[in-house]
């Protein structure tokens, strides 16, 4: 039976390298949980893979005595890899995202030659519409499309808590970019207003943090009622055009991720890494710009 009052028990696992939050959520009840944008550890210089960070998450999930039945994308990240797979592979659980990741798909497939990646989202287990609702035991949970940073962004309200990905950051940070492929400030700007319409003392949980200017610690969890009063991107009632003119003169400045490159091309595949070669290794592509401008000797 749901219990659309009841709040779920969460904790929150900081990975430093890449500056990103994953949650453990469940309901204390039934003792059913959910992993939010889990991290699987990766070296960008060696290629090294491990998974330190997503055996931090199950080693609490038993500590807890909570079984875990979804593993939840906010949207395909540019600056980690999943950890989905490993703990889908561990405990069975469903790897869930918005429907939208199909555009995402579509855009990257040819960028790395992806032959392989569906362009429908058919690998991930289930695909969210926006407002959809679904179980975590007794919790509910309602999917809200909040695109902008990417056509595929959702946010995941559960209780009284909302997981907002990449959409909002602390209010001392602001907000996600928008100048990604398929990404767009005005339609960010009009998915933080939809979080932002949520009652006032709804908790909003951050999917990164990068202790804004004056600040010693990370921070993750903060309000609607302070995103409101004090977002410095879009507090204080500051209106869509205002918040366009100065989300794309941002973005302009803002150098890629670092692990841009490979984080797309295995999240676009919910984290399988990419199939093997004929020598049954597994690499990922790099495309280069500027190609066609440098001469080469024949």
């Amino acid at each position: 039976m749901t219990n659309k009052t009841a709040k779920p028990e969460i904790r929150a696992f900081f990975h430093e390298p890449t500056n990103t939050v994953s949650y453990l959520v469940w309901d204390p009840q039934a003792r059913k949980g959910a992993v939010i944008d889990p991290v699987l550890d990766f070296d960008n210089a060696s290629g090294k893979l491990w998974d330190d960070a997503v055996n931090a998450v199950l080693q609490a999930a038993k500590d807890e005595g909570v079984s875990i039945d979804w593993v939840l994308e906010t949207h395909a990240h540019a600056d980690h890899l999943t950890g989905a797979p490993t703990i889908k592979a561990r405990t069975g659980a469903k790897v869930g995202i918005g429907e939208h990741i199909a555009d995402v798909q579509t855009i990257f497939r040819p960028v790395f030659g992806a032959d392989d990646v569906s362009g429908s989202g058919a690998e991930f287990d289930r695909l969210f519409k926006d407002g959809e609702k679904f179980n975590i035991g007794g919790l509910e949970v309602e999917v809200l499309h909040t695109p902008g940073h990417t056509p595929a962004c959702v946010s995941y309200r559960i209780g009284d808590a909302v997981f907002v990905g990449d959409t909002l950051f602390m209010p001392d940070y602001g907000t996600a970019r928008a100048d990604f492929p398929g990404g767009d400030a005005r339609t960010l700007y009009r998915s933080i207003r939809k979080i932002l319409d949520l009652p006032g003392e709804t908790r909003l949980f951050m999917c990164h943090d990068y202790k804004a200017p004056g600040r010693d610690e990370y921070a993750w969890q903060t309000t609607v009622a302070a995103q409101r009063a004090a977002n410095v991107h879009v507090g204080a009632g500051r209106g869509e055009d205002a918040f366009v003119t100065m989300r794309e003169a941002r973005d302009k400045t803002l150098a890629a991720p670092a692990l841009l490159l490979p984080s797309i091309q295995v999240n676009i595949r919910a984290g399988k890494l990419p199939p093997p070669d004929a020598d049954g290794a597994r690499r990922l592509r790099l495309p280069l710009r500027g190609a066609d401008k440098i001469e080469e000797v024949s």
